[in-house]
């Protein structure tokens, strides 16, 4: 039996595909999402490009039929827009002047002509009103990932026998050659997928550990083990395997995602690399650093903040500037003695266009060549919003998505259907992707963020 479907605005503002993901079904678009979408459609940003999108998807399936009556879609579904429902009755603690309560009377008047009735919305407290009158509810769930603690993290612990693990730096190991162990000390086959950082452990000798990452069948040593970008070293596993995803060449790895809570130097070291590769390079790998913020600011508010480009997005900056003032000027005891000359350090890699920032709304439709792109807080990115940025790289460009799915400040995005997490479990497996998670146990900010992180 085919269920009925009611989509809220924020679907198709979120997913403007989203009418035809719901296979043999019926979509039903109530008559205020048309008018919301209309208010919305000369918007800035991604919300007025989405708002677009989802009309010129109507406006197919209205040359197609009637849309009142409903068109009929290739999967075997339908999709219609129902203008009536207007006297419905709603409890008197839902004012029938507010948009949600319109779509809430749509599902009602469904839901009393015995259709099996979902309200389809971002809104949570809207789901709970629909409860409230007898109605399901339940989010857009095409781009859902998994839920945090069974995400891909980049990286795994495992054994080999003593004499391959002797060898390892010589020859790398077969993948099949790794094993893990459950509770009963039974060997369990693994299933390693390519760029996937390992962490070996000899099985006879425990205490000894290498680390590798798994390229072409097999793990092999790690490359820049003992690099030290711009004078930084590595500190704990994650920022070794941090580190090598990084320093790896554009051609053989051009996107890196990492995650990883606040003070574990997602931000720091990508931006030491950056320096490394840009200023200490001879070869030239990348022509500039270029650095967006894609926060719910730089896409919605840009346009009221005083000045140039440059100078509205600075007050987003601030973060970088803080981790540059410790990459540029190492010394810890004479950094902030002169604070001016410090600024001057900072305002010269800028002049000189070694490291540019630029408001997430103006990366759309350009093409980025030899650039190491890191797009930080990259969680508060939507999934078409990242798909928009990977595909903006040209040849010879790195792009570094960083972020934290459990701090997001967009609206309608959670810690499964984040740009960020979307893109982590769609590149899993990429040979052209290498992922980290940094652990809490990993934080390097000091020795209160360490502890704060764990207990709070």
């Amino acid at each position: 039996m085919a269920k009925t479907y009611v989509l809220d605005t924020n679907v198709l503002i979120q997913a403007p595909y989203a009418l035809y993901c719901f296979e043999d079904n019926k979509v039903v678009i109530p008559l205020v999402v048309l008018e919301e979408l209309d208010g919305l459609k000369k918007g800035e940003g991604e919300t007025g490009a989405n708002a677009r999108e989802a009309i010129r998807n109507l406006e197919k399936l209205r040359r197609q039929g009637d849309l009142l009556k409903g068109v009929t879609l290739d999967n075997g579904g339908s999709v219609r827009v129902e203008a009536n429902c207007v006297d419905v009755q709603l409890p008197e603690h839902l004012p029938e002047d507010k948009m949600d309560n319109r779509i809430l009377k749509v599902c009602r008047s469904l839901k009393n002509e015995d259709e099996t009735v979902t309200l389809v919305t971002k809104d949570i407290l809207l789901r709970v009103k629909a409860q409230m009158i007898g109605v399901a509810g339940e989010d857009f769930i095409t781009e859902q990932v998994s839920f945090e603690e069974s995400q891909y993290t980049g990286r795994i612990e495992c054994y080999v026998d003593e004499e391959r693990f002797k060898d390892f730096k010589k020859k790398g190991i077969p993948c099949e050659a790794l094993y893990q162990t459950d509770e009963e000390g039974e060997r369990l086959k693994l299933q390693l997928v390519e760029n996937q950082f390992v962490i070996l452990k000899a099985d006879q000798s425990r205490k000894k550990t290498q680390l590798g990452r798994v390229e072409g069948g097999k793990v092999v040593p790690l490359e820049y083990k003992k690099s030290k970008p711009y004078g930084v070293t590595p500190r704990n596993v994650g920022q070794y395997f941090l580190q090598e995803a990084l320093m790896l060449p554009s051609e053989k790895i051009p996107l890196v995602i990492v995650k990883g809570m606040a003070g574990t130097a997602k931000t720091f070291y990508s931006l030491a690399v950056g320096l490394e590769k840009t200023l200490n390079n001879p070869k030239g790998e990348y022509r500039r650093i270029l650095i967006s913020r894609p926060n719910a600011q730089f896409d919605h508010d840009i346009g009221y903040l005083p000045g140039d480009e440059q100078e509205k997005i600075a007050p987003l900056m601030r973060p970088v500037l803080d981790n540059l003032e410790q990459l540029l000027d190492s010394d810890e005891e004479e950094r902030y003695k002169d604070e001016n000359e410090l600024k001057g350090k900072i305002d010269e890699v800028f002049d000189r266009g070694i490291i540019q920032a630029e408001a997430m709304n103006f990366i759309r439709g350009r093409s980025f060549v030899q650039t190491y792109l890191i797009i930080d807080e990259a969680q508060n990115m939507t999934p078409k919003q990242v798909k928009g940025i990977i595909t903006r790289a040209g040849k010879g460009t790195k792009i570094i998505l960083l972020g934290d799915p459990n701090q997001i400040d967009q609206p309608f995005l959670d810690e499964r259907t984040n740009g960020l997490s979307y893109a982590a479990e769609h590149m899993k497996g990429s040979p052209l992707c290498c992922q980290i998670t940094l652990t809490a146990q990993e934080c390097e900010r000091s020795l209160l963020a360490s502890d704060a992180i764990v207990r709070l």
